[in-house]
């Protein structure tokens, strides 16, 4: 089975990989079940990626529903170390405006119906989760995203996720800005936490679709809104995608952000008591602290 050491994770309006050649479709099956659809892997500007649409080709999975633990269980069997999320976006501030690009650096937790971790059954985890975003990733991402010149780009911000599917109530909306929030969106969790269990830098491109309901002046948000305002971000996070394959470091040997050994001091339970049907479970993700 072809390996890529970059994944992307596409959101709505992002279904595939334009540009991308020698591509191939990988069914790849995880303990968690299917992932949102098929994975492909190809080169996309010379360099092997894999590519994975969130909601699945189609949009028909609601953010709920998506299968997170199996997205990143199967993009890190593959071989990924590198995971790009892009993610569709409400703005919380004036002066993020609709078509602007956020790489945050923060999130506040608001989802309420999903599973956050891979461990269960007698296997014990805490990881730090203190900075959910990996910054060498996300500033390698900024500094490819200024390198366009006409992209209006915000280096860093609070992503609030919440659980969806409707949009914010005007209250809620008012609330999350005057708590210092910056962008709202649906997809981050899990996937963020489950990336960090996973050892994978995982960064966002947050595409500002809208500014959320709490901006009187401007309509309501609908869904064609979103819809027309992402496609215009799309072919810029696209760019900002084919600029970064080039920057990311062929291994991570170098790296300071700790994204790579995240499990080091985190599993709690004594591994002479985790009996081999959980060991073999795991292996993907722990087998190297338990030789």
């Amino acid at each position: 089975m072809r390996r890529a050491t970059i994944g992307i994770i596409g959101g709505s309006g992002l279904y595939r990989m334009e540009g991308m050649t020698d591509v191939e479709e990988v069914r790849v099956a995880t303990p968690f079940g299917d992932p949102s659809d098929v994975i492909t892997i190809g080169n996309f500007s010379g360099v092997p990626m894999a590519f994975l649409p969130r909601h699945g080709r189609g949009h028909s999975i609601n953010p709920t529903e998506i299968p997170a633990r199996a997205n990143i269980w199967a993009l890190k069997s593959l071989g990924v170390e590198w995971v790009i999320a892009v993610s569709a976006v409400g703005s919380l501030r004036e002066e993020i405006a609709p078509r602007d690009l956020v790489i945050p650096d923060q999130i506040f937790d608001r989802t309420k119906s999903r599973v956050n971790g891979f461990f269960e059954g007698g296997l014990v985890v805490h990881c730090t989760f203190a900075d959910p975003f990996c910054p060498e990733l996300s500033n390698l991402l900024l500094d490819s995203a200024r390198e366009l010149g006409d992209v209006n780009v915000h280096a860093g911000g609070t992503y609030v996720c919440m659980e969806g599917p409707l949009f914010s109530t005007r209250a809620e909306s008012n609330v999350y800005r005057k708590l210092g929030m910056d962008i709202i969106g649906m997809t981050a969790l899990p996937e963020a936490k489950l990336a960090r269990e996973a050892e994978l830098c995982y960064a966002t491109i947050a595409c500002a679709t809208d500014y959320d309901c709490w901006h009187e002046s401007e309509e309501s948000v609908t869904v064609q809104m979103v819809v027309n305002n992402l496609s215009a971000n799309v072919a810029n996070a696209q760019r900002i995608l084919q600029s970064v394959a080039q920057k990311i470091p062929a291994n991570r040997s170098h790296q300071t952000c700790g994204c790579a050994d995240a499990l080091a001091t985190s599993i709690m339970t004594d591994r002479l008591q985790l009996p081999a049907p959980l060991k073999e479970k795991y292996s993907l993700l722990i087998g190297k602290y338990l030789s």
